[in-house]
């Protein structure tokens, strides 16, 4: 590790946040595997947070990982906007730090991976295999550097962290 703090233990959740689904992952204590969780409707957003909110209840964790849609280039679009201003009421409602992550061709690259299934098929599974995606690069990051990945969502409950 390169100058950050030790790696974090605790479970954590991956979330990749789209308008017609929400992919959700999870990850072992240790931070070694992270597996997709489920889809959930997103079409009904208050709907959508209250059943990632059980989910965070049910599982626990440390924190929860979310993937951000960046522009290419970097800047956040009106996608990443809408994230962020998803992020803010979630973290109203589980009560936990929520960190933003670049999540930049995730989706893609799992429809390119399991382009062997059936449009519909695949479109069950991308979102929370997506979602798995952003958690491992998270728990990549922080393995590597020692530092918690991505930008912190602010909120009550994250005043003073990093």
């Amino acid at each position: 590790m390169s100058g950050g703090a030790e790696f974090r233990r605790g479970v954590r959740l991956g979330i990749d946040w789209g308008a017609a689904r929400v992919g959700v992952a999870a990850c072992d204590a240790e931070g070694l595997l992270a597996y997709p969780l489920e889809t959930v409707a997103a079409r009904d957003q208050d709907a959508a947070l209250a059943r990632v909110a059980a989910l965070a209840d049910e599982h626990d964790p440390l924190e929860i990982v979310m993937g951000w849609p960046l522009n290419l280039d970097g800047r956040a679009g009106l996608a990443a906007q809408s994230v962020h201003e998803v992020a803010v009421r979630l973290a109203a409602v589980v009560r936990m730090p929520i960190r933003l992550v670049d999540e930049r061709l995730s989706s893609a690259q799992v429809n390119h991976q399991r382009s062997d299934l059936d449009t519909r098929r695949r479109r069950i599974i991308v979102d929370r295999a997506a979602a798995a995606g952003i958690l491992e690069s998270a728990l990549s990051y922080e393995r590597h550097t020692g530092t918690p990945p991505g930008q912190l969502v602010d909120n009550p409950w994250t005043k003073g962290e990093a």
